[in-house]
């Protein structure tokens, strides 16, 4: 069963195209020339980030800053960091002269949060503790010395909130965490004012009028039920949450703290959960709601935002638009304009003019018009669910009897959308047609499809995947033969699952830092995980209550029934999906003797950042693929 006409359409299209060169690994991987542009909020000057070598050390990602006059920048960029390690991620401007950026050690995913002066260059190591994790909780964007932090430093398992200066690095404690509470809640003001408790199997939503009392409870659900916090009214008096109380999507509703079993009903979809929403501080007004079906799509709830978009599409026709920043005054906007052949261009905006300069190119190496167009489809599981996915067929080739890659995504509780994607542009440039689908437990699909998966590892969920498989051979677009299957993290795991318990579906594997043994990766994970244990043995399994069926589908365990060629790769450092999950899966196939192929590298964790391994890892893939799949 098809979800769109476009299928028909694809293979038709795709068919009569050329075929395209196969253009080198890492013009899919590198890093843009420059991009992750970011604006101050006074508008004087734009933050970028581009690949920089510092002292003989492979080139990094790092923050440059450059001036603007109007909306055209003038001068010389000049860097801000230094960084020889590993790219900086993401950073963003604390008013006209400070950026604030994140980042970790050799992929162990404990971030520091850093200050650097842009005037004077000097770099602040605000959170300086071995071992902790630190993010972000507020910007305090009206306080221009100060920002909320959370880190873990005085207990690894919850996080504390911390008032710091920017400028010297002086901490003070404005929340300490009792043990249970895994979100906390900032007003307008910037004061810590509601927080989300939890046992592991039952949230509780806590609510405080100011910082000087103590949290009350407003309201307890179990954890199947969401009643998640967004940002307070302007009136900083109620919140704006999402939640799926007594609905199966999620949805805006308005929580008053005096009367908070009923919800005032803002906005919901009618088929899939609410993503998120987003307001103007300066107009202190909704602007802006996301959700997704087959694509993006978006509500109103205000008419200059709808006109901003509006202008934008009509500007950059058949691109997808997104604006990725602003300054204090709204007055100028980065904007993103990408589709799902190209991760295509950044601009500024100037709301006064209208005036839309280009700032960059992402990736001018690869042609949009010779990269792969992308449809959403979807299939009935065998027990009668609708899986939505996306398809990519290869240009220039008969979609007829084709070598495909399945690729279940992580997580598992999120989704794979449509859009730009480097990895399933590589593979149909290489020949191969990629399925990805949003099996069951996957977001975005209401409460009843993610409950589908509990207790569901390797079985109904593993059943999905394969049933994907069978659609594509059903379709005559795969060749039963040269089915590959590819995945990282959970998609790892269903990998390993794949060639472990279907043995006789999949010509080719690759597990991408993926779970090989249930027993053993609940045993290693994180200690800031530990508060929602219980939920994960609710949801995955319980090691004792469970066992059976833990063993039965840890893959680890019954590698004595893999024959697919198998390729693994891991990062030594990865602090989600421990290294020896890898190993004992390497191990037991090569004490039967089987040849594996298994790739490590020891500056990476929970997937590979730096170009260097990335190049190595998809040249290596590639080479695997082509070998056992012949596309």
């Amino acid at each position: 069963m098809l979800a769109t006409a476009g299928l028909s359409g694809l293979l038709l299209a795709t068919a009569a195209a050329q075929t395209p060169p196969q253009y080198p690994v890492e013009h899919f991987f590198r890093n843009p020339e420059r991009g992750f542009f970011r604006l101050a909020d006074d508008g004087k000057t734009l933050g970028f980030m581009q690949p920089v070598a510092v002292d003989g050390h492979p080139a990094r990602l790092n923050i440059f800053v450059q001036a603007l006059e109007g909306s055209t920048p003038v001068g010389t960029p000049r860097r801000l960091t230094g960084e020889t390690e590993r790219d900086i991620s993401n950073f963003f401007w604390k008013g006209g002269r400070t950026v604030l950026f994140q980042k970790d050690f050799g992929g162990d995913e404990n971030f520091h949060v850093l200050a650097v002066d842009t005037t004077t260059g000097r770099v602040t190591d605000l959170t300086p503790f071995d071992g902790a994790r630190a993010s972000i909780e507020d910007d305090l964007e009206d306080d221009p010395d100060h920002v909320l932090i959370s880190h873990n430093q005085r207990n690894p398992e919850v996080f504390d909130v911390f008032r710091v200066n920017v400028h010297t690095g002086e901490s003070v404690q404005v929340a300490e965490n009792p043990g249970n509470i895994v979100g906390w809640q900032t007003d307008h003001a910037g004061r810590v004012r509601a927080a989300v408790s939890s046992d592991g199997l039952n949230n509780t939503l806590l609510y405080r009028d100011d910082e000087s009392q103590p949290f009350r409870e407003l309201l307890t659900t179990d954890y199947q039920t969401s009643v998640s916090p967004a940002f307070f009214t302007f009136d900083d008096r109620k919140l704006y949450a999402l939640s799926n109380r007594g609905r199966d999507k999620l949805a805006l509703v308005i929580l008053d703290p005096a009367n908070p079993d009923k919800e005032e009903l803002v906005f919901e979809p009618s088929d899939v959960d609410l993503g998120g929403v987003a307001y103007s501080r300066l107009r202190k007004v909704l602007t802006v709601a996301g959700f997704e079906t087959d694509k993006p799509q978006r509500k109103y709830f205000d008419p200059q935002t709808e006109a901003l978009y509006q202008h934008l599409h009509r500007a950059l026709p058949g691109y997808e638009v997104l604006l990725q920043g602003a300054t204090r005054n709204e007055d100028k906007f980065i904007v993103a304009a990408y589709n799902e052949r190209t991760p295509g261009s950044r601009y500024l905006f100037d709301a006064a003019t209208k005036e839309l300069s280009k700032l960059a190119d992402i990736n001018p190496l690869l042609p949009e018009d010779q990269m792969a167009p992308t449809v959403p489809v979807s299939y009935r599981s065998r027990d009668g669910l609708t899986i939505h996915g996306y398809l990519t067929v290869p240009l220039g080739r008969d979609p007829k009897n084709l070598a495909c890659i399945v690729n279940p995504h992580g997580g598992p509780w999120v989704r794979d959308s449509w859009g730009y994607n480097p990895e399933i542009q590589f593979l149909a440039n290489r020949g191969f047609c990629v399925l990805q689908m949003n099996y069951r437990g996957s977001t975005g699909y209401g409460r009843e499809f993610w409950k589908a998966s509990f207790g569901q590892w390797g079985l109904k969920m593993q059943d999905d995947v394969s049933d994907g498989v069978q659609w594509l051979i059903d379709q005559g677009i795969a060749d039963p033969k040269r089915v590959g299957i590819y995945g990282g993290s959970y998609g790892g795991y269903a990998t390993l699952a794949g060639v472990a318990f279907t043995p006789d579906l999949y010509a080719a594997a690759v597990d991408y830092v993926g779970v090989s043994n249930l027993f053993t990766f609940m045993n290693t994970i994180p200690p800031y995980w530990k508060p929602m244990l219980e939920k994960m043995y609710d949801m995955v399994g319980h090691p004792e209550r469970d066992k059976e069926r833990l063993a039965a589908t840890s893959p680890a365990l019954h590698a004595d029934k893999i024959k697919t060629p198998l390729f693994v790769a891991q990062g030594a450092r990865d602090p989600r999906v421990n290294k020896a999950e890898s190993d004992q899966m390497v191990e037991a196939l090569k004490a039967r003797g089987v040849d594996i192929e298994y790739m490590v590298r020891d500056n990476e964790g929970h997937g590979f950042h730096n170009d260097e391994n990335k190049f190595a890892f998809y040249a290596a893939m590639e080479k695997f693929l082509s070998q056992h799949l012949k596309p």
